[in-house]
């Protein structure tokens, strides 16, 4: 496969990449770059956990690159999660594990790694503190979204770890791509500007990846919860905080499809969801449409009587919308046929949580926890 080729589909993954230059630059000097993304195991999946990564994951794969997926158990220790039970939380991420080979992810091509481990780890906690000193304060409590979080001083302090840790771990990885949600790029930016650093580069032991020591940033977008977004902020960064805020997220069940769903749950939850006509900003449906119907299927085909223009079937996402703000596509019709192809794809998951008696057992003492948001 050729530079433009993996260029062009590791940027399909990106709703944002810092930068492209360097990105092509690092597939030009390595044939197998290393990108990651973390995850804190807790709750049940939903669509983003359980059908959105394994999507844009094949996508990465497909383009020659080397993933690695850090389960945090760590992090969501520290976060409270599920009380703080750290064995609950590592049934967790097993349960993941389960949801990703169910999903159709080749789990042989990935490297699944225990943040634990890391915890462990002396070499792990100069780098901490590495970047602890190296950056204010302030930065730190800017970055705290990440850990959905915000900037309130009461919380406790074990929350202002978060950030510093996070960085260290993209050094400790090795990481030359940093692929993660949105909703982590303050992050992931600190760990440049750390990385631009050059007298730290030694004793982060990373000058040998990303781009000049620094990782490159390829930034998925983040699902709209089934409640949408109606926040029309101007500013770019207001914009960036009221996307985090609308994501679907496990903690607010009634914004978010599960992988467990039946048929009859997600044609429920999908004909509740915010939906307006001609509206494309902030609306979940079409956010699926493009992001996961039209990355899984080469064609979206609308069901729907004569009388009202009878079946039609879109083979882009663009051709979709422009129907859509045209009123040429009613919503419910689109809601009716989105519903079924999410339950195609939900479907094989669904079944293998049913079949295989490990993953049911997982799935029942997940699904038993008190989740702590």
């Amino acid at each position: 496969m050729d530079i433009e080729e993996r260029m062009r589909l590791i940027k399909g993954v990106g709703e944002e990449v810092v930068t492209e230059e360097e990105l092509r630059q690092l597939l030009e000097t390595k044939t197998e770059p290393v990108a990651y993304d973390g995850f804190e195991p807790s709750g049940l999946a939903h669509l983003p956990v359980g059908i959105y990564r394994p999507l844009i994951l094949k996508d990465l794969l497909n383009a020659g690159v080397k993933f690695k997926l850090l389960l945090a158990d760590s992090f969501a220790w520290i976060n409270n999660k599920f009380g703080g039970d750290l064995e609950k939380i590592r049934e967790a991420g097993e349960y993941f594990i389960e949801v990703w080979k169910a999903a159709g992810v080749d789990m042989k091509k990935v490297e699944v790694i225990w943040h634990k481990e890391f915890f462990d780890n002396p070499e792990y906690w100069k780098k901490v503190v590495l970047v602890a000193r190296n950056h204010t304060l302030r930065r730190t409590m800017r970055s705290l979204a990440i850990a959905g979080r915000g900037e309130d001083i009461s919380q406790p302090t074990a929350f202002v770890f978060y950030p510093s840790m996070q960085c260290a771990d993209i050094f400790h990885i090795k990481a030359d791509i940093c692929q993660l949600g949105m909703d982590q790029r303050k992050v992931n930016m600190l760990a440049r500007e750390i990385a631009s650093k050059k007298v730290l580069v030694q004793h982060l032991n990373y000058s040998g990846c990303g781009v000049g020591g620094k990782p490159v940033i390829v930034s998925h977008h983040m699902l709209i919860g089934l409640e949408g977004l109606k926040d029309k902020e101007e500013s770019s960064l207001l914009k960036v905080q009221a996307a985090i805020n609308a994501k679907m997220s496990k903690s607010k069940p009634s914004s978010a499809i599960f992988v467990h769903d039946t048929r009859k749950e997600i044609k429920n939850k999908i004909r509740k969801a915010y939906c307006p006509a001609k509206i494309v900003e902030g609306n979940p449906i079409l956010d699926y449409s493009r992001e996961i119907i039209f990355r899984a299927f080469d064609e979206l085909t609308i069901e729907r009587p004569e009388k009202f223009g009878g079946d039609i079937t879109y083979y882009s996402y663009e051709g979709l919308e422009k129907d859509y703000i045209t009123e040429k596509l009613h919503p419910m019709d689109l809601k009716i046929s989105v519903a079924e192809y999410l339950n195609k794809l939900i479907e094989p998951i669904r079944d293998h949580f049913e079949k295989d008696r490990r993953a049911r057992e997982l799935y029942g003492n997940i699904a038993s926890y008190d989740v702590t948001r």
